[in-house]
């Protein structure tokens, strides 16, 4: 008799009662063990092999023990597995079918004790999607119920969880007042009146000795205790609970909980905010604003400032900082990044990080409920869809600080702004910070600092450069006329009243390589190569391979 070798597999989502001598996972490894043996008379025998995933979610496969048994069955070591029940081995309707067809191409089994169902055959299958398309459409609805729950009683302004802002302890379902912390939080809002900036203000607060005052979270992790930061101070002074508010999905609701601030006050701190932010662009008519306004620094900590410039009439937007401490950057006059390509990288980095919303929600911290994982995919896919088109709104909200290196960005996001983005709920404790890497190195042309990544080209996703796309057309343009009527170079630049160098190097724009203008067109030319490049080459060599090597490097 042929023998059929069976892996029992077993999970427990919750940490709770795996410390016991008898355990949930010893349990269900007996059931199936029984049955296994049971059917002996079969050829069935079990392996010494334990897959066991203790505390781990069923909303995802990225289970250590899940992961062992599923490269034990690519490698023939499994007949046939079996479970206690379905939703063991999986919750999600998505992830069943990818087991399924694993087990299908390695010809193994999938057997279920308590519910006696069997993937040898299509009635077994089909039983199966049947039962988990229930069951997620049932833990869809309570989700969709708790989310109803938690809008209506947030309009109703109860707090429902999350990181309490300081001044108040959490009381129920609303906030009691600390006196002594409520005391702090008057001072600092009264004193940014006065001071009307917050750099200064922590200034002031480092120079006193200030800290923030001492809490434990519900778990008993310890806060506070430290100097103020200024992103803290931001947060504290514009958040609107403070004067009594409770915000949900971008509506305001009067809170059920004593407000620390006046209105009054609260008016003219939101007012002195407003005015402060560096380079903000108010004026409507402008198409092309700075996203990243007042959130760009130096490896130093120095603000670099949105600024631009106007040539040939074409807006060319910049973030600029003070000029450097040493000799050199004083010479070059410092910093001066394009800001469109600072902005295209920032973006699409964080884009390229929301598209991988289960490790993101991981480095967070955060714990999801299988039915939350689907819709978690698709709000994900739609926050960087709008990250990628650069949308104000949503940059803004998300980004904390960018901070430029030599050969790297780094981007502190605003976690709390991510979770929410994502349609998720703050944890009870405080998540952990965000922040991203971009590796990509700074190069100087002329005055300007150039953006690049490790292959020469501008970050993000290629893009035709209008202006050198027109200088191809022009060259085209002017060749084919002198051709048609004959002109030479010098009679043409008479003409047109340019020089008679212009005219020759401008001619020699159409013997480029196939390759150098295939780039120009497609926007994946080095970032380096701009007009000033292309026409100061006096000596291009005719050689296609040459000129390659000459542009492209």
């Amino acid at each position: 008799m042929k023998r059929v070798r069976c892996a029992i597999y077993t999970r427990k989502s919750s940490e709770e009662g795996l410390e016991q001598d008898f355990n949930s996972l010893h349990a269900q490894r007996e059931a199936c063990a029984a049955y296994i043996l049971s059917q002996a008379s079969e050829g069935w025998s079990l392996l010494e092999e334990e897959y066991d995933d203790g505390g781990l979610s069923g909303g995802t496969l990225e289970r250590p023990a899940l992961q062992r048994l599923l490269g034990d069955i690519e490698a023939g070591k499994i007949d046939i597995v079996v479970v206690y029940k379905v939703d063991r081995l999986t919750r999600s309707l998505i992830d069943f079918a990818k087991l399924v067809e694993t087990l299908d191409r390695t010809e193994v089994s999938f057997v279920s004790v308590t519910q006696s169902f069997n993937t040898t055959n299509s009635m077994g299958r089909l039983t199966l999607n049947m039962l988990l398309s229930f069951a997620q459409f049932e833990r869809e609805v309570t989700a969709e119920r708790i989310r109803d729950k938690i809008a209506a009683s947030k309009a109703k302004g109860m707090w429902m969880g999350g990181i309490v802002p300081l001044g108040y302890e959490a009381n129920g379902r609303t906030l009691a007042i600390i006196e002594e912390h409520a005391a702090v939080i008057r001072d600092l809002f009264r004193r940014y009146c006065e001071i009307g900036n917050v750099r200064l203000l922590k200034e002031q607060l480092d120079d006193e000795g200030m800290m923030l005052p001492e809490r434990f979270t519900a778990t008993g992790r310890k806060m506070g205790g430290v100097p103020f930061t200024r992103g803290q101070i931001y947060k504290i002074l514009s958040n609107p609970v403070y004067i009594g508010e409770i915000h949900h999905k971008g509506q305001a609701y009067d809170g059920q909980h004593e407000a620390i601030i006046e209105p009054e006050l609260w008016a003219m701190v939101q007012e002195q905010l407003a005015a402060n932010r560096q380079g903000e662009q108010r004026a409507p008519t402008i198409k092309a604003r700075s996203v990243l306004a007042g959130k760009v620094f130096d490896e130093h900590g120095e603000p670099l400032v949105a600024s631009h410039a106007c040539k040939s009439k074409v807006r060319y937007r910049y973030y600029v900082g003070k000029k450097g401490s040493d000799e050199a950057e004083r010479s070059d006059g410092g910093w001066r990044v394009p800001a469109l390509e600072l902005e295209k990288a920032v973006c699409e980095g964080i884009a390229d990080e929301v598209c991988q919303p289960l490790a993101l929600v991981d480095k967070i911290g955060l714990r999801l409920l299988p039915d939350q994982v689907s819709p978690l995919t698709r709000t994900a896919q739609q926050l960087a869809d709008r990250l990628s088109k650069r949308e104000r709104q949503v940059v803004r909200l998300l980004v904390g600080e960018v901070r430029i290196w030599r050969d790297t960005i780094t981007v502190q996001l605003n976690t709390g702004s991510v979770i929410a983005e994502m349609g998720l709920e703050m944890p009870g404790d405080e998540p952990t910070a965000l922040s991203i890497t971009i590796p990509v190195r700074l190069k100087r042309s002329g005055r300007a600092m150039r953006l690049l990544q490790f292959d020469g080209r501008a970050p993000g996703t290629p893009e035709p450069q209008e202006h050198l796309v027109r200088l191809l057309h022009r060259a085209r343009s002017c060749w084919s006329e002198m051709l048609d009527r004959g002109l030479s170079p010098a009679a043409f630049a008479r003409e047109q009243g340019v020089t008679s160098s212009y005219v020759t190097r401008l001619v020699r724009l159409n013997f480029l390589a196939p390759r150098i203008i295939e780039s120009i067109v497609s926007g994946t030319q080095p970032a380096v190569l701009d007009a000033k490049t292309l026409l100061g080459q006096s000596d291009l060599p005719l050689d296609w391979s040459r000129q390659e090597d000459l542009l492209l490097r």
